[in-house]
């Protein structure tokens, strides 16, 4: 089989993510390297051998694998097919160098609900209108990296009922509607830790921060679209990154798209 390679890396505008990267490769091999950032890798097909710290490590099936900075590794195709990966290079606003050691001894974590989390990351990541999303999603997976590198930061975590926060987290989202907010100014405003304030909202309201700043827009858009403005003017008073990112959302709630919504009104 001939060598391939599929490449594709953005930089998000999501604080925290440093590089998204998707590859596809087939033969090549990485040589021992270092990043100064932590790489977090996922593999979707096939499998990748690497030595971390002079001690071979893989991935195998739903592995998640943690790699800290500054800590030379490898990396190569663990079979014939090669492999299919998505790696997320993250900032020490996530993780400090106090987790260095303990992502040294245990890189790569057996967690289904971690790598789902981590999946659902990287799709937001690839929406140009999901950075709410994406960092709610970045809290929960780096709360629960956190939670494995040094467990007892999970078991002393605070719990999730705390409608104070999350009433005033839907307050700054209702005042903030079109130009949005986010995750990191909420926590300062609120002195509360970003997956601290998306679970208590979550937990109040019975969906996430994100969703619920998308169902508002959209609301908002109904009136608009009724009024008669032109969907690409009520994206842009309304919030959404483009008309193509409110008809999407738009479809999706209220299950046609914005034109045709706006075509049958009446009177």
């Amino acid at each position: 089989m001939p060598a391939r390679q599929e490449i594709s890396a953005w930089r998000p505008r999501v604080p925290g993510v440093v590089e998204v990267f998707h590859a596809h490769f087939t033969e090549h091999a990485y040589p021992m390297h270092v990043h100064d950032v932590w790489t977090l890798l996922i593999v979707d097909d096939g499998a990748v051998r690497y030595d971390l710290n002079r001690r071979e490590r893989g991935t195998p099936h739903d592995t998640v694998s943690l790699l800290p900075p500054q800590v030379p590794h490898n990396g190569s195709p663990a079979t014939s097919r090669g492999f299919r990966k998505r790696v997320l290079y993250l900032d020490l606003t996530q993780l400090d160098e106090t987790f260095i050691g303990p992502a040294v001894d245990g890189p790569d974590l057996v967690d289904p609900l971690l790598r789902r989390r981590v999946g659902q990351l990287h799709a937001a990541l690839a929406d140009p209108g999901g950075e709410l999303e994406a960092q709610s999603r970045l809290a929960l997976v780096g709360e629960r990296l956190r939670g494995h590198l040094r467990p007892g930061i999970a078991a002393g975590a605070r719990p999730a009922a705390d409608p104070g926060v999350a009433h005033g987290l839907r307050e700054l989202l209702d005042e903030r509607l079109p130009q949005g907010l986010s995750l990191d100014e909420a926590s300062g405003l609120l002195h509360a830790h970003p997956a601290h304030l998306v679970r208590a909202f979550s937990g109040a309201f019975g969906i996430a921060p994100h969703q619920y700043l998308t169902a508002r827009r959209v609301d908002r858009a109904r009136r608009l679209l009724l009024d008669g403005q032109a969907p690409g003017d009520v994206a842009a008073a309304t919030g959404f990154y483009d008309q193509s990112h409110l008809g999407r959302a738009f479809r999706k709630i209220v299950g046609t798209t914005p034109g045709r919504f706006a075509r049958q009104r009446r009177g």
